[in-house]
C-alpha cells in the first residue's frame, strides 16, 4: 500500500520501501514533515491530487509488484468516495490494466525476495523508471510537481549491480510474469458482481488456473476448523474448497476477515499436495500464495447469492485466462435453491422472538440486520459489497442508494 501511495501521488517518491529501523526512514520522516508544512501553505488537497490518471498509475504499480488482493478493495473504496471519480475505477479496470502490465518485482509470494531486497534494488524510483512507458507522467503529486518531474529529480542508486541475482526488479522487456499478476473474474454465475479476484502469479500449481472439480463447502471459519483435518472428509486433490460466510456482512463474523487462506486438508498435505483451487467471499493476506479466489460477490450471506447455495459435490469451473468462475448446476436448479433459501430466511425472521434474536443474528445475519442495534447493526445494514470497496454506502460519493442497489 505504501508503493501504491507513491504511485497515487500521495507519498514522496522515496518514502515507500525503506526498512523501519534504517536511517533512511528518519530522513523520510523529516521530509514528510517538510511536505506537510508546504501543503498547509499551498492548500493542495487530496481530492486535487487523486485523479483518474493517478489511480491508473497505482493500479499499474499494483500489477507490477504483484501486490495484495486487498488493494483491489482499498482502491475501489477510495475512488468511490471521490465525488468526481466514483464509479469510474472498478475491479474490471484493475483487470484491464493488468492485461497490459507485466510483473517486474520478484517478491514473495509470486517470487523469492523480500521488501528489503526491493529497497536495495532501488525501490520505487527504480521501478517507476522501468514502468515509464506505462505511466501517466503528468499526474500531480503531493510535492506539487508531476510524477514525471519527480522522476527527473530523484536519482536512484541501487545497492546491487544490475546483473546481481538479488536484484529483484526486472526490466520491462524481461518480466517475472508476462501480465495480469492480479486477475478479476467477470464471467460466470459465481462472479456476477465482477469482484472475485485471484493473484494468478502466486499460484503454486499453474494447472489449477484452468480447473474443474467437485466442491467441498465450509460455512464459516468454525466449520472449516472443525472439519478441514478430518480424515473422513470427502476430498481429493482435484476438489474445490469453498468457504463462505466471511464476506462484508458475513455469517458469524462480519467485517470480511482475512480468512480466505483455506489450508490444505491434512490428509492431502501428507500426500504432498501443496495447492488446491480455493474460493471464498473473504480476504487473504498479501503475503500468502496459492490458487485462491477471493472477494466473491454477492457474498454467501446474501439471499440471492449463488455462492450461498453451492453444495458439496457440485462441480465448480475456473478459467483464469477467460475470467470465468462458474457453478456448473442447471440454472433452474440454482433458481430453485435460491428461492427456497429466501423462503427459509423469511420464515426464520418471522418466527424470531426477542429472546432468540442473538441466535437469529448468528444464523441469519442478512435478515437480522434490520433490527440489530448499535454500530454492528449500522455496519451490517450499510456496508456494500466487495466490488464497491466494502465501505459504508452513506460515506460514498453516490450515497446510500448505491448500497441499496447493490444488495437489494
Amino acid at each position: 500500500m505504501a508503493c501504491l501511495l507513491v504511485a497515487l501521488g500521495m507519498m514522496p517518491i522515496q518514502g515507500a520501501t525503506a526498512p523501519a529501523v534504517s536511517s533512511a526512514r528518519l530522513r523520510i520522516a523529516e521530509s514528510t514533515g517538510a511536505h506537510a508544512v508546504q501543503l498547509a501553505k499551498t492548500g493542495l488537497r487530496p481530492q486535487t491530487i487523486l485523479t483518474r490518471e493517478s489511480f491508473l498509475n497505482a493500479i499499474t504499480v499494483l500489477q507490477a509488484v504483484g501486490g495484495s488482493t486487498n488493494a483491489v478493495v482499498h482502491l475501489t473504496a477510495i475512488v468511490n468516495r471521490h465525488p468526481a471519480l466514483a464509479g469510474t475505477i472498478t475491479p474490471a479496470t484493475i483487470d484491464a490494466v493488468g492485461r497490459q502490465t507485466p510483473l517486474l518485482v520478484d517478491l514473495k509470494p509470486s517470487g523469492d525476495n523480500y521488501m528489503t531486497d526491493f529497497h536495495n534494488a532501488g525501490g520505487m524510483p527504480a521501478l517507476l523508471h522501468q514502468l515509464k512507458p506505462l505511466l501517466h507522467l503528468g499526474a500531480l503529486t503531493v510535492t506539487g510537481r508531476t510524477l514525471g518531474e519527480e522522476l527527473e529529480r530523484v536519482a536512484f542508486r541501487p545497492l546491487l549491480p544490475p546483473d546481481s541475482p538479488a536484484n529483484c526488479i526486472r526490466p520491462l522487456g524481461d518480466p517475472l510474469y508476462p501480465s495480469s499478476a492480479l486477475v478479476v473474474f467477470q464471467r460466470g454465475n459465481l462472479a456476477p458482481g465482477g469482484a472475485a479476484v485471484i493473484k494468478a502469479s502466486a499460484s503454486k500449481d499453474r494447472r489449477l488456473l484452468r480447473h474443474r472439480g467437485r466442491a467441498v463447502v465450509f460455512d464459516g471459519p468454525a466449520d472449516l476448523a472443525a472439519r478441514i483435518d478430518d480424515p473422513d472428509l470427502d476430498v481429493d486433490r482435484d476438489s474445490v474448497l469453498v468457504l463462505r460466510g466471511v464476506g462484508p456482512v458475513g455469517r458469524r463474523h462480519p467485517g470480511m476477515p482475512e480468512a480466505g487462506l483455506i489450508p490444505i486438508p491434512r490428509k492431502l498435505a501428507a500426500q504432498g499436495v501443496q495447492d488446491m483451487l480455493r474460493i471464498s467471499d473473504g480476504r487473504m493476506s498479501g503475503t500468502a500464495g496459492g490458487t485462491i479466489v477471493l472477494h466473491v460477490s454477492p457474498e454467501g450471506a446474501d439471499p440471492g447469492s449463488v455462492l450461498g447455495v453451492v453444495r458439496d459435490g457440485d462441480v465448480v469451473f475456473c478459467d483464469v485466462e477467460e475470467r470465468t468462475l462458474s457453478l456448473e448446476v442447471d440454472d433452474d436448479e440454482i433458481r430453485a435453491r435460491i428461492e427456497q433459501r429466501r423462503r427459509d430466511m423469511a420464515a426464520a425472521a418471522k418466527a424470531g422472538k426477542e429472546e432468540e434474536e442473538e441466535e437469529e443474528e448468528e444464523e441469519q445475519p442478512w435478515a437480522a440486520r434490520e433490527h440489530v442495534r448499535g454500530y454492528r447493526g449500522l455496519y451490517m445494514r450499510e456496508v456494500n459489497q466487495a466490488e464497491h470497496g466494502a465501505d459504508f454506502g452513506f460515506l460514498t460519493a453516490r450515497g446510500p442508494h448505491q448500497n441499496e442497489q447493490a444488495q437489494g
